[in-house]
């Protein structure tokens, strides 16, 4: 539980050095708006990252193991492309700004691909309410360093300098790849690479159904659209109302992340009690309906009680779908090819949360904040609906 506190940390540290503190430098520095919300397509990789999954399950380093050694080498590469974010200009160099981002998202998603593995294989299902939370407690730590500290350090150092101090934290969080316990394997790994690609997709299928396993990869994109919507232009929204970055560190990157700690706490315990599949339903009702806070915020103008009220709702709402949705998608996965199936699943989550967004500010532009954020919430519904197809109030798996 120690070891999936801090890899989660080193899991969540990269996230927003591609999105919210990278969309905070951007409109600074007056690149405009659609631009922002089309520079969410750098974290593609997110979404394409089953395509190089498989090769974290058939071949293992000749240091540390199958898990920890994929850990490590993907953490260097963080350390080198966090480094290079410091040297960029974004009004000056936006496309080399673009790569380097794209080159840090690609090295954040191997590292995803190996923490996921290591926590499906790590855990037994009793465990991953628990083990969900903890990953997850760490990964919202390392949000309030990216969201709030750096945000807060923004304002008297600039951005150059922190992305430095990001790549410091880096280099000292991936010592936990060398003092993490390594899995213990239950069935063999794939013995080559045409087993590794081939044979999870057929497993996955083989036991869902070709239509049910259709309709969960549906169910995945659409479960966290509307807050994914939310999120990809919560920041820029802040700043465009008069909030400082001081403000937004304080309390959205401080405070609501605590408020998302506390839901993914509570959710990771209520899922034992409740059940995955309840959880899914209660907790995904809290979180769409918690995306119209922030409509209440934007016919407010400039009020920082709503402020806060909106940005802790909304990630305390958020905290719980998150716990119900990671614990589902471990249910999923068969151990021995966790890699390279949780990249499947987490890259169709991804795709939401990166893709789909990317008109999110043109939308914005069109339609203003207040009906942007009334379709986001619309947008949330879809995935309720499907719930009893593919998580019945009334079942859940062992």
């Amino acid at each position: 539980m120690r070891s999936l506190l801090f890899l989660g940390f080193s899991s969540g540290l990269p996230l927003y050095l591609t999105s919210k503190t990278l969309q905070s430098w951007m409109t600074l520095e007056k690149v405009d708006l659609a631009s922002i919300g089309w520079f969410s397509l750098v974290t593609i990789p997110y979404s394409a990252k089953f395509i190089w999954s498989p090769l974290l399950d058939s071949y293992t380093p000749p240091f540390l193991g199958r898990r920890r050694g994929w850990l490590l080498l993907s953490q260097i590469g963080l350390v080198i492309a966090i480094g290079a974010m410091s040297l960029q200009n974004p009004r000056k160099t936006l496309p080399t700004l673009a790569l380097n981002a794209l080159l840090l998202a690609f090295f954040s998603a191997t590292q995803d691909i190996g923490a996921d593995a290591y926590r499906t294989d790590i855990l037994l299902p009793a465990e991953r309410g628990t083990g969900v939370a903890n990953f997850v407690l760490g990964y919202r730590l390392a949000l309030i360093v990216t969201g709030s500290l750096a945000f807060i350090l923004a304002d008297h150092l600039g951005w150059p300098q922190i992305y430095l101090v990001m790549m410091g934290i880096m280099i000292l969080i991936s010592l936990i790849s060398f003092w993490a316990p390594e899995p213990i394997p239950n069935s063999p790994p794939p013995a080559n690479l045409h087993q590794a690609i081939f044979l999870p997709f057929l497993d996955f299928f083989q036991r869902q159904g070709n239509f049910k396993g259709v309709g969960i990869l549906a169910f995945i994109i659409l479960y966290k659209l509307g807050d994914s919507l939310v999120n990809n232009m919560s920041t820029p929204f802040l700043l465009m109302n008069g909030f400082s970055q001081t403000d937004i560190g304080t309390i959205n990157g401080g405070v609501g992340l605590l408020a998302t700690i506390m839901g993914i706490i509570l959710g990771g315990l209520l899922i034992n009690r409740l059940g995955g599949n309840r959880s899914l339903w209660i907790f995904g009702g809290l979180q769409s309906i918690s995306t119209l806070s922030y409509f209440i915020l934007s016919t407010t103008g400039k009020n920082y009680l709503w402020m806060i009220l909106a940005i802790n709702v909304e990630h305390f709402c958020a905290g719980l779908g998150t716990a119900a949705f990671l614990s589902f998608l471990m249910g999923l996965c068969n151990p021995r090819f966790s890699a390279t199936q949780y990249a499947l699943l987490s890259s169709f989550m991804a795709f939401s949360r990166d893709i789909l967004v990317g008109p999110s500010g043109t939308i914005v532009e069109h339609v203003g904040w207040s009906m942007f954020f009334i379709l986001s919430f619309l947008v949330a519904i879809p995935g309720l609906l499907l719930l009893p197809i593919f998580a019945p109030w009334s079942q859940d798996p062992d």
